[in-house]
C-alpha cells in the first residue's frame, strides 16, 4: 500500500496542482511568467505555448493525455455569462475544447436552481492552443480540464481588476485535517450537481473536502468515485472530461476505482506522509518533441515557420 501511494505523490509533481498559484496575482503572474521563461531551455513545450495568443484554425481536437498534449481548435469561455464570470483574465486561460465550454455554459445555468449556487467564478481552463503552461499546472494541456472556484458568484459584476486580484474563499482548516466554517451545504450540492454530469471523469478536490463529502452524502453514493482527493483544491476544485469521442488523438485516463473511495484510501491522505510530504525536485520541462506529433504544427517557431520534429523523435 505505501508503494502504491509514493507512486501517487510522485505523480503529483507531473499533475501540477498548486493553489498558491491559482492565486496569484497578476503582478505575481508576471514575475513567476519571467523568472520561468528566464530559467527554461528555448525549446522548452511551456515557452512555446505559452507564448501563443490565438487559437489554431481548424476543427476541435484534444491531442494526446491531460498532462502532455495540446488543442486544436480551442474556443474561448465569454468573460461574463448569464451564471458565470471568468477569473484571472490576464492569463489568457479560458480556452477549452468546445464540449468543455459548451458543459460550463449549461452547468452555469442549471446551478442556481439544481444546487443552490448563483454562479461559476471560473479559474484557468487551458491556453489558447493547450499545451505545458508556463505557470501553475503540469495538467489543463488539452481543453478538457477547467477549475472552478468555491466562491459563489456574486450578484455583481466584478471588474477585470478584482478578477485579477481577489483571492477565492479557502474552506480547509490551516491543518488540513477537515473543512472550515466557510464549507456549505451548497457547496456539496455544487460537487454533487457537476459530478452527476456523465461527460465529468474526475473532480479532483482537497482531502478534506472529499472526507466532508463522504461524511454528508446520502444513500445514492455513485458520484462520490468521482471525486479524487489531491493536494491543494482548497480554494477551487477541478474537473476533467471524458475524451469526445470524434478525437481518436485523445488519451482518456483509466475510470476511478469502484466504490465511493471514503474507506482506507482516503485515511492515507490525513497521514504525516500525506499531509508533509518530503520535497522532490522539479520534473524536467517538457520539449516539443516529448508531445504528441502533431502539436509540432500547433506553435510558431521565432522565424514564423512551423516547427518540425523529426520522425522518431517521440
Amino acid at each position: 500500500m505505501r508503494h502504491t501511494f509514493l507512486w501517487i505523490f510522485l505523480l503529483g509533481a507531473s499533475f501540477g496542482c498548486y493553489s498558491a498559484s491559482a492565486q496569484d496575482t497578476a503582478t505575481q503572474e508576471a514575475a513567476r511568467r519571467a523568472t520561468v521563461i528566464a530559467q527554461s531551455p528555448p525549446d522548452a513545450a511551456k515557452v512555446l505555448f505559452g507564448r501563443e495568443v490565438t487559437p489554431s484554425a481548424g476543427p476541435a481536437q484534444a491531442i494526446g493525455a491531460y498532462e502532455r498534449g495540446c488543442l486544436s481548435g480551442a474556443v474561448a469561455l465569454p468573460a461574463d455569462g448569464p451564471n458565470w464570470q471568468v477569473m484571472r483574465p490576464s492569463r489568457k486561460r479560458a480556452w477549452g475544447h468546445p464540449v468543455l465550454i459548451a458543459l460550463l455554459e449549461r452547468l452555469a445555468a442549471k446551478l442556481p436552481v439544481e444546487a443552490g449556487w448563483p454562479g461559476l467564478l471560473v479559474g484557468d481552463i487551458a491556453q489558447p492552443r493547450g499545451g505545458p503552461m508556463l505557470t501553475g499546472h503540469g495538467s489543463h494541456q488539452i481543453g478538457l480540464d477547467a477549475d472552478l472556484w468555491l466562491t459563489p458568484m456574486p450578484d455583481r459584476r466584478l471588474s477585470p481588476t478584482e478578477r485579477d486580484e481577489m483571492s477565492a474563499t479557502d474552506v480547509v482548516t490551516a491543518g488540513g485535517m477537515g473543512v472550515d466554517a466557510a464549507w456549505t451545504p451548497q457547496h456539496r450540492h455544487l460537487l454533487e450537481t457537476v459530478a452527476r454530469e456523465p461527460a465529468v471523469a474526475r473532480i479532483f478536490v482537497n482531502p478534506a473536502i472529499k472526507q466532508a463529502l463522504c461524511r454528508e452524502a446520502g444513500s445514492d453514493r455513485a458520484w462520490l468515485a468521482k471525486m479524487r482527493p489531491w493536494w491543494g483544491h482548497n480554494y477551487h476544485f477541478h474537473i476533467r472530461l471524458s475524451c469526445p469521442s470524434g478525437d481518436p488523438e485523445c488519451r482518456s485516463q483509466t475510470p476511478p476505482p469502484a466504490g465511493d473511495g471514503c474507506g482506507r484510501e482516503l485515511d492515507w491522505w490525513f497521514t504525516d506522509e500525506a499531509l508533509h510530504p518530503a520535497p522532490s525536485p522539479p520534473p524536467r520541462p517538457l520539449r516539443l518533441a516529448d508531445l504528441p506529433h502533431a502539436c509540432a504544427a500547433l506553435v510558431a517557431a521565432p522565424s514564423g515557420q512551423a516547427l518540425h520534429v523529426p520522425t522518431g523523435a517521440r
